[in-house]
């Protein structure tokens, strides 16, 4: 055989090959955690993906859901969902087989939808704190404010925003004609750091501010229930309930995604502080947050568990159960 020949087709035959098979020194362990991760993230992709379509399936279905706090909701759930459907399979392709010819453009695909998706997301919740302020703070002008038209256009930004964001970011990335050989969860370049900061940490701010806020006010109200009638008094106990609950959520958003912003920050200021591992590693601890909201509602809101019970049940494939009212 043509040693020229044979030599040519060794580095084609290498370079189709995974990484984790063209390396002689790859040890069963190795194999074996790659598989490991493998299933693990393809039973938390699974979860995310259940979960969050009950509750989609839940607001749309159900008449006595269809309020501006549920869609947000569900535009929420859509965008955890998607988290689950497109970014963590491409994560975890690219994680452990992420060494052939396409692995650039790959990469940026991933990349463009997980800064889309969670930018989403993150805006939602923002926009979720805006309505739970007006209910708990502004009850008397609510309806006025915020109306079927003002929450269509919050959903509208929430999703627009990062969408322009995202694509013009990945098309910056496609003209940069940098070889990428191995696709990493952190991408480690300044401008994606700043991005990434200031898209977390403004919002986080905003949130936290606003939610503070409505507590003080939810707090100032119980206070001054006791002398209302118990009409009004079981109405306001309810939102502030709901208002609490997505608190929670929030709260959760926050744990889950602070180390990984943090991390990015300080990698920012010294790249010797933080070990790249440790920071893909908060990576994912975000991503699993996608999976936690849908449990939050099931455990705090009984209509959403109502809802649950009759799309588990089977129920509302044998009549039209649009109309039921969920306890």
């Amino acid at each position: 055989m043509d040693p020229e020949f044979s030599l040519n087709r060794s580095h084609e035959v290498h370079d189709k090959l995974f990484c984790n098979e063209s390396s002689p020194n790859v040890s069963m362990q190795t194999l074996i955690t790659s598989y490991m991760l493998c299933v693990f993230v393809g039973s938390l992709s699974v979860l995310i993906m259940c979960g969050n379509c009950l509750v989609i399936i839940s607001i749309m279905y159900f008449k006595q859901l269809h309020t501006p706090t549920n869609y947000l909701i569900l535009s929420l759930a859509v965008s955890d969902l998607l988290v689950g459907v497109l970014v963590l399979p491409f994560s975890i392709i690219l994680s452990v087989s992420s060494c052939w010819h396409l692995t650039g453009f790959l990469c940026k695909i991933r990349d463009l939808f997980d800064a889309f998706l969670c930018t989403a997301s993150i805006l939602n919740l923002c926009f979720i704190s805006i309505e739970r302020y007006h209910v708990v703070c502004q009850p008397l002008t609510y309806r006025t404010k915020i109306t079927a038209r003002v929450t269509a256009f919050m959903i509208l930004v929430s999703w627009a925003g990062p969408a322009l964001i995202a694509i013009i970011s990945t098309v910056l990335k496609l003209k940069q004609s940098v070889s990428i050989t191995r696709c990493n969860i952190f991408q480690s370049s300044r401008s994606a750091i700043i991005g990434a900061v200031f898209l977390s940490f403004i919002p986080a701010v905003v949130i936290f501010s606003v939610y503070l806020k409505i507590l003080t006010v939810a707090h100032r109200q119980a206070r001054s229930i006791q002398s209302s009638i118990k009409s009004g008094a079981a109405v306001s106990k309810k939102e502030n309930k709901a208002t609490k609950t997505l608190a929670i959520v929030v709260g959760i958003y926050l744990m889950c995604w602070s180390p990984y912003f943090l991390s990015m920050s300080f990698y920012s200021v010294s790249s010797d502080t933080m070990p790249v591992p440790m920071i893909e590693a908060f990576k994912w601890l975000g991503w699993s947050n996608s999976m936690i909201n849908p449990f939050v509602y099931g455990f705090f809101y009984k209509w959403f568990r109502s809802a649950f019970r009759l799309i588990f049940s089977g129920k509302i494939f044998q009549g039209d159960f649009s109309d039921s009212k969920l306890s």
